[in-house]
């Protein structure tokens, strides 16, 4: 898409989303409250705040690139690839066990303007990141959307990827219809009673459905360049929780049942206790854990699937420290 038509479809967006400074309906939490004036269930109000900015080398290979990139492409291995991840403060689902819960429930972060925001932006695309990835941007929507357009003016180009927690409403993914090129949404939990016990949201999966189902209308193919390097697309997360292999069988299920085109289905392993996790899940997922659910995702027919084979000795790694200046263990 031209980059014209997407300032116009930015335009667009911040006109219909407008009403939500002043009576913020954002997320399924619809908390109503002036941001201008008080802060809603995500702790933060209308200015957008930055925990960390940088190249990610976490996230699925199509996101932060294969190894074989640096062959093809001639990269030398001192010159950085990865997804140009920005983490934003504060978050409207807040999981118990959530391990970037320095930012998430600890509000580990700093007020950004938005031109400060756009040259983040332009920064990140400098350094080779393979994309700009925006991490819980839901409740920060408005102030995200105005950086971005000044970005675009000023020579952004890279694919913009929507990393959420997939507890979003439906019309409001609407508006971002021709803004975003991948959508990257979690489908934590079918069980209301699991995603009230660990989420405070027995709503979750009525909500994630809806907006996942959108995110599919609009990026209904995986598109991939020749490297491998997704331009277009939906990639869809599960985190596998310890002892819920039952409720991961029911949402790939779902899943394969309502998302007809082509997707990435990433199932991750790397849960691991932290902040306020309950004393029933203070345990990692077992390896038995793990190849049931990747034995029930090739049995139902998925074939694009992104899994952990590395996992299972120590986890904590992948812990990040947000008090740090560089909070991955590999940056």
């Amino acid at each position: 898409m031209k980059i014209s038509l997407k300032i116009k479809k930015i335009d667009r967006a911040l006109k219909a989303l407008a009403g939500h400074k002043n009576k913020c309906q954002l997320c399924p939490r619809q908390c109503s409250v002036n941001r201008e004036k008080e802060l809603g269930y995500c702790l933060t109000g209308n200015n957008a705040s930055l925990s960390h900015a940088g190249l990610h080398f976490g996230e699925e290979p199509v996101l932060s690139g294969y190894t074989n990139c640096r062959k093809e492409l001639k990269i030398s291995s001192a010159h950085p690839l990865g997804s140009g991840t920005i983490f934003f403060t504060g978050c409207h689902l807040k999981c118990l066990y959530c391990q970037n819960h320095q930012i998430s429930w600890e509000n580990n972060g700093n007020k950004i303007s938005t031109r400060a925001l756009s040259n983040k932006m332009l920064d990140i695309q400098k350094k080779g990141a393979l994309n700009i990835n925006l991490v819980s941007p839901t409740h920060m929507l408005i102030p995200i959307l105005s950086a971005l357009k000044k970005a675009y003016e000023n020579g952004l180009s890279i694919p913009l990827v929507y990393n959420s927690s997939g507890y979003e409403r439906d019309n409001i993914i609407k508006e971002l219809d021709g803004i975003v090129d991948i959508y990257l949404p979690d489908i934590k939990y079918l069980s209301p009673l699991l995603s009230k016990k660990l989420s405070n949201a027995s709503n979750y999966f009525r909500y994630a459905k809806k907006a996942v189902l959108e995110m599919s209308r609009q990026q209904y193919n995986l598109i991939l360049d020749k490297h491998g390097v997704a331009q277009k697309g939906l990639v869809i997360r599960h985190l596998v929780l310890p002892g819920q292999t039952a409720d991961t069988k029911n949402i790939l299920k779902w899943i394969k049942k309502n998302i007809s085109n082509s997707y990435g289905l990433s199932l991750m392993g790397q849960f691991y206790p932290c902040y306020k996790t309950p004393p029933e899940f203070q345990r990692k997922i077992t390896r038995q854990e793990y190849k049931k659910v990747l034995h029930t995702a090739q049995k139902i027919g998925f074939t694009q699937i992104y899994f952990q084979p590395e996992l299972f000795s120590d986890e904590s790694h992948l812990i990040p420290d947000f008090k740090q200046d560089n909070p991955f263990k590999w940056e």
